[in-house]
């Protein structure tokens, strides 16, 4: 097979640190070192200061040449790249968060866009106005326009066939993967020296999310409130707006000492508090995904996150199911888990058959199948 000459929108790999950014990171590291015969192309605005991952060394940076487009590098992404994506003679192009370029359909490329969710057609409520016209602009128009569009889970699938009305042969399923750094083996020290870098309780449950409203953390702190013994509950995520409401909760119900807030924490730390925690609660009410799910499957962390939506398609048997708007449920489960070892141990020994699933040989082959479907 001839090698293929592949684009990337790499802006979020180099600087996003959530969901975004990760799945980028992820999805080149793969396919960059799993496909060395290939040249693939990074398009990003700048790189000054941008988050460190692996690139293969078949990975060339694109960056605007012109003074006009390194002022307005938005302008670039949205419509100025094309002119790289042409000169280069690219094979496939991929929009890895929602976007393709405005007019890319002239450059010659093949088209592929990662949809991640639809959530801002779902749930419009939880978007500010100006975020709900600026997503339907632009990802709405591109997945009209790609050639192929890649959802991360099956319930990502129908919610872009059903709200956007795009045909399922249109769209292939592929799973994000999981870093490889959270299946790596955990010493003792290392626990002991990030608990005292993060003043970490020797016994916490733990959710890792942004801090806002969908992400349903007032539900855990309900819970907590309701439990027989309640544990420390740690949440690492960034989001100024809304926390504010879970501390007012948090002095509502009396709970400050139990609850502790981390953000901006490197990869490596991340993956080693999850060998720290005892549970990892994700009461989110509607995700595209739900990537710290197999994260923590893959530390060997029981999960419980909620029903409904991507959540049990991505836990499997390795995850326990409950109501988001139920803390009482939550408290219950929390309580049970924590204090029976050997249903915890069955739990772990079902997520590890699920993560077969997410493997990076399947995400690469999926991968290809789909740069390929020109040729």
């Amino acid at each position: 097979m001839d090698k293929l000459r592949i684009g990337f929108d790499a802006k979020r790999a180099f600087y996003n640190t959530r969901g975004l950014g990760n799945y980028s990171r992820d999805l080149i590291r793969i396919v960059s070192t799993g496909s060395p015969e290939d040249e693939m192309y990074l398009f990003t605005p700048k790189t000054s200061n941008s988050i460190p991952f692996h690139q293969g060394n078949n990975c060339t940076i694109v960056q605007p040449t012109s003074f006009a487009y390194t002022k307005f590098p938005a302008a670039w992404r949205t419509w100025g790249c094309n002119k790289e994506i042409k000169n280069l003679h690219l094979d496939v192009y991929h929009g890895l968060s929602h976007e393709l370029p405005f007019g890319i359909d002239k450059t010659g490329a093949y088209t592929v866009v990662s949809m991640h969710d639809v959530i801002f057609l779902r749930h419009p409520e939880w978007f500010p106005f100006f975020d709900r016209y600026s997503f339907r602009f632009k990802y709405v128009n591109s997945c009209k326009r790609a050639d192929h569009v890649v959802a991360i889970s099956e319930a990502t699938k129908a919610d872009i066939v059903e709200t956007i009305g795009i045909d399922e042969s249109k769209i292939s399923v592929v799973y994000q993967g999981c870093n490889a750094i959270y299946y790596q083996p955990v010493s003792n020290e290392q626990k002991e020296d990030i608990r005292k870098k993060y003043n970490l309780p020797h016994e916490f449950i733990m959710t890792v999310s942004a801090i806002e409203e969908r992400k349903n953390h007032l539900c855990i702190l309900r819970a907590l409130s309701m439990m027989k013994h309640p544990v420390p509950y740690v949440i690492i995520g960034s989001g100024a707006t809304y926390k504010k409401v879970l501390e007012k909760e948090i002095a509502a119900l009396k709970i400050e000492k139990l609850v502790h807030f981390i953000e901006n924490i490197p990869i490596q730390d991340l993956a080693i508090i999850h060998h720290c925690a005892s549970l990892m609660v994700y009461p989110s009410f509607y995700e595209g995904y739900g990537r710290p799910i197999v994260e923590a499957q893959a530390c060997q962390l029981p999960v419980i996150t909620s029903q409904g939506s991507c959540f049990q398609e991505v836990g499997g048997n390795g995850a326990v199911y409950l109501n988001p708007n139920e803390p009482e449920e939550w408290a219950f489960t929390i309580d049970q888990l924590l204090s029976e070892s050997m249903l915890t141990s069955r739990m772990i020994s079902y997520a590890n058959d699920n993560l077969a699933r997410f493997t990076e040989e399947n995400i690469l082959h999926q991968l290809k199948k789909i740069y390929t479907k020109k040729k």
